[in-house]
């Protein structure tokens, strides 16, 4: 059974770093669109990052562009967020999400292209 679980999160100050875990069981990364989401309390789930497993071809939204970046290790069969200079503002629960793989640029905007989704990790910045 395919599965996506997330770790990493936690508590930290505001212009400080945090590196978030996606390991997929289940199946082997090959070539795939994984990424991560987020949504924090009365706002809308907004895409943050996506990656084509195979290529490493990848996509930002424009909030974290130049702050987080994303990467994967298929032989561990993991994916990670790397997120410095976090703002109060990036507050969010992040789920890691799996789809199919698309030719150029990853949809990172959209949640409907990717069919599996991780339960979530929390994370907040806050001083």
């Amino acid at each position: 059974q395919l599965q996506l679980v997330e770790s990493g999160g936690g508590l930290v100050q505001p212009g400080r770093s945090l590196r978030l875990s996606c390991v997929a069981s289940g199946f082997q990364l090959g070539n795939f669109t994984m990424g991560w989401f987020r949504q924090a309390p009365g706002k809308e789930r907004e895409g943050v990052s996506c990656i084509n497993t195979s290529d490493g071809t990848t996509s930002y939204a424009d909030s974290v562009k130049g702050r987080f970046t994303i990467s994967r290790d298929n032989a561990r069969n993991t994916v990670y967020l790397h997120m410095n200079s976090l703002k109060p503002e990036d507050t969010a629960v992040y789920y890691c999400v799996l789809g199919r793989a698309y030719s150029g640029n990853c949809p990172v905007r959209r949640s409907g292209a990717y069919v599996y989704w991780g339960q979530g990790t929390q994370v907040t910045v806050s001083s």
